[in-house]
């Protein structure tokens, strides 16, 4: 066994490189917009709700026991609630409101909780 040998250690030499100056500017935001923007969007919300709980009733109306290819007036349910989420736009413009003022996203959660808030009161009324 030999002795371990010591190797001289490299001074490093680093220069400090300045540091940038980054100063995080908020964006402009106006807060009035945004209340409007957001009780708007809850008007078509409260809207759409209505119509799906409408919606629902009318395919309970026409729902007839069995298998859904029994009856015709089971697919006719099935079809109408399509036809109102396909037709919603215009529905909306029809009741005077503007629907393109809304976030893509914001209809497009509109349109899924018409169709599940829809079948959910379809479901529940022919269970009763």
């Amino acid at each position: 066994m030999g002795l371990p040998t010591l190797m001289a250690k490299k001074k490093r030499r680093v220069t400090a490189k300045p540091e940038e100056e980054y100063e995080w500017v908020a964006p402009d935001f106006d807060e009035k917009e945004f209340i409007l923007k957001d009780l708007y969007a809850t008007k078509v919300f409260i809207i759409v709700t209505i119509l799906a709980v409408i919606m629902g009733t009318v395919g309970a109306l026409l729902y007839k026991p069995g298998s859904i290819w029994d009856h015709p007036l089971n697919l006719l349910g099935i079809g109408l609630l399509f036809l109102v989420i396909i037709g919603m736009k215009e529905f909306l413009k029809l009741i005077r409101f503007d629907p393109d003022l809304l976030d893509s996203k914001t209809m497009i959660g509109n349109y899924i909780l018409f169709l599940f808030l829809a079948l959910g009161v379809w479901i529940l009324l022919i269970n009763l």
